[in-house]
């Protein structure tokens, strides 16, 4: 696939588009202009803040600064491993046909206990990875903070994984439809705690909380994963709340950046400026603002609202800890001291929660990876298939979790298991110049998206994505950037109170095909337990009576500006234009003041399905009342 494609010449049908009416005479439009690999996205072309809008300057690796460049690497050659040296110490040879797993992880190990500790940003270790295949059985755990891998291109060095017993997953759900995360289990170990799943490169902290060394030490092979990270886990490291002076039920506010702690609450673990996990339980007002209620699915204990920070001040004598941005939502005390009543018949805490042992500054660049076909499954029995081929082999290609200031760049995906890169728990990311292609399980549990979730302050800019379910936002991200990407599915904001996130200049053509109905094993559908009748659409908006069986509805100003959205409605059709205003400013999910759910003559809608093109704008939950005639509200310049 070419990393500057366009899109094709189409024909415009005169159509309803939803938010603006379609022109009034057919006309053709411009060919895509593909995914905009060369865009300037420095801290120097960042465009100031427009009123009233939110502030995305920041957005990216380290805040808005530079990826390394050479300069940035540790001139010690104790802390570069050549390929040569890969081949002749790690035995890791290209071509082979024999398993790589163990020496490229012992590369990265011996980097992680000599260079990690005395490296920083400007004094990163590099390991470069030769020409040729490369074969990989297990998940390569990329903890080794200030840390390089780079190919030899994007397309010279390849990945073939093939997850070998103990890495795939040994128990599905009863119905064979994905893995089963309740019963996937070890003493008080829950399969859940591996979530988003297992990967091929996973950067995240392999640190075992005291409490589970025991069990970590007896854990069979294919468990041990469990309990690695939870020395980050909130329920092990995190602090209670108590009552903000003054306002009862609330520890902070929309605003604030200072959180109040309970008297009982360990500070152990927070350092003024390490990480920190603002974590508020849900509560029934909150459903209830969501227009989540009544509904036929279970309400949650959660913490659907979080967000990452960094520590500015820890203040010990009055159990308080600020942060460095204000707060973006309210923070109950616990899910019934806002006045609610219990979910579930039991009170949940919300917390303050110290990522203990993050990972940061690592970056991938320039190779290219792919699952080997399960048995008996080929791509081309995938390709506009929205179920899961192999949903025991539904494994990632990169996962993030626990991790911050690092970077994915000229890497090349093709069949991955699920999501090609994946987030849960990440701030200032950089996902920039990626060709990702396609997924052997698409369907039922969340799999085959280029997913974001729980990410914050990151940047996704000049990607391409072919045959993946979805590009997606969920559970609580906020303050990402995504320019200049040339996909073939929708934008979904796929609930959990997703906000602030910008996407502009980008390119959608979403055919008709793109539809969960399209599907021949393990389906599925967001909420339901079959695929519905419809076909997505170049945006995807989560309701909350739908979307509160797995996180509660979209959240407020995820805003669209300028980009080339088309849809292919029915098979065979010309694709239309869909938000084809490139001068307005769409914020989904708000009146102009604050959240609205969208919603049909007053009436919130249940479903996005079969709601898609309808007209939300004139306060029915898309304020469409900010334009701008400038290419980018990031940039100053973009070519």
């Amino acid at each position: 696939m070419s990393r500057h494609k366009t899109a094709a010449t189409i024909a415009v049908l005169v159509c309803a588009t939803i938010g603006v009416a379609g022109p009034s005479g057919s006309a053709t439009a411009s060919p895509g202009p593909g995914a905009l690999t060369t865009i300037d996205t420095s801290a120097g072309n960042r465009a100031a803040p427009v009123p009233g809008l939110y502030d995305w300057s920041k957005a990216g690796f380290r805040g808005g600064q530079d990826l390394p460049g050479a300069g940035a690497v540790n001139p010690s050659a104790g802390c570069r491993i050549t390929a040569a040296q890969l081949a002749t110490a790690y035995q890791v040879k290209p071509d082979d046909g024999v398993d790589d797993t163990t020496g490229i992880q012992a590369a990265i190990d011996k980097i992680h206990s000599s260079c990690s500790p005395s490296a920083s940003y400007t004094k990163l270790s590099l390991i470069t990875l030769p020409a040729g295949t490369l074969n990989v059985s297990r998940e390569i755990h990329v903890d080794a903070n200030y840390l390089i891998l780079r190919g030899a291109g994007t397309d010279k060095t390849k990945f073939v994984y093939q997850p070998d017993k103990n890495t795939e997953y040994d128990v599905v759900t009863p119905d064979g439809d994905q893995w089963d995360q309740h019963e996937m289990t070890y003493e008080d170990g829950s399969g859940g705690w591996l979530w988003p799943g297992r990967g091929l490169f996973r950067v995240q902290s392999r640190g075992v909380d005291p409490g589970y060394a025991g069990e970590y030490q007896s854990a069979p092979a294919n468990r041990k994963d469990i309990f690695e990270g939870t020395i980050n886990a909130h329920w092990k490291a995190g602090a209670k709340l108590r009552e903000k002076p003054g306002d009862k039920g609330f520890a902070a506010r929309t605003g604030d950046k200072t959180v109040y702690l309970a008297t009982s609450g360990k500070t152990s673990n927070m350092k003024v400026g390490g990480f920190i996990n603002i974590r508020a339980a849900n509560t029934m007002k909150f459903y209830q603002s969501m227009n989540a209620v009544p509904t036929t699915w279970p309400l949650q204990n959660l913490h659907m609202r979080q967000q990452w920070f960094t520590i500015t001040a820890i203040d010990t004598k009055n159990h308080t800890v600020s942060i460095d941005k204000p707060l973006e939502y309210d923070v109950p005390v616990d899910s019934t001291s806002d006045g609610s009543t219990p979910i579930d018949g039991t009170t949940y805490a919300s917390k303050a929660s110290p990522i203990v042992d993050p990972i940061v500054g690592v970056g991938f660049e320039d190779f290219s990876f792919t699952q080997a076909p399960p048995p008996g499954v080929t791509p081309e029995q995938a390709k506009d298939n929205y179920g899961n081929l192999a949903p025991s082999l539904a494994m990632h290609g990169i996962v993030f979790k626990w991790a911050a200031n690092s970077w994915v760049r000229g890497i090349h995906a093709s069949m991955t298991g699920s999501h090609p890169i994946v987030t849960e728990e990440a701030k200032n990311l950089q996902i920039v110049d990626n060709e990702l292609d396609g997924s052997w399980n698409k369907g039922k549990g969340g799999n085959g998206y280029f997913r974001g979730s729980r990410v914050w302050d990151s940047l996704y800019a000049g990607n391409t994505t072919r045959d993946l379910r979805h590009f997606t936002f969920q559970w609580s991200a906020s303050g990402n950037v995504v320019i200049g990407n040339d996909i073939d599915s929708d934008f979904n904001i796929h609930g959990g109170y997703e906000r602030n996130n910008l996407f502009e200049n980008n390119t959608n053509k979403v055919s008709y095909a793109h539809r969960s109905g399209n599907c021949t094993a393990h389906c599925g559908d967001e909420g339901g337990d079959a695929p519905d009748d419809s076909s997505w659409f170049p945006i995807y908006w989560s309701t909350g009576q739908k979307a509160v069986k797995w996180s509660g509805s979209s959240g407020p100003r995820n805003v669209f500006f300028n980009n080339t959205m088309t849809k292919q409605i029915t098979a065979n059709a010309a694709y239309t234009p869909y938000y084809a205003d490139h001068t307005k400013i769409y914020q989904f999910g708000w009146d102009g003041t604050a959240f609205h759910h969208l919603d049909a003559a007053g009436k919130p809608i249940t479903d996005w399905a079969h709601n898609e093109q309808r007209d939300y704008s004139h306060g029915h939950g898309v304020d469409d009342t900010k334009t701008s005639t400038a290419k980018s509200l990031f940039l100053k310049n973009i070519s």
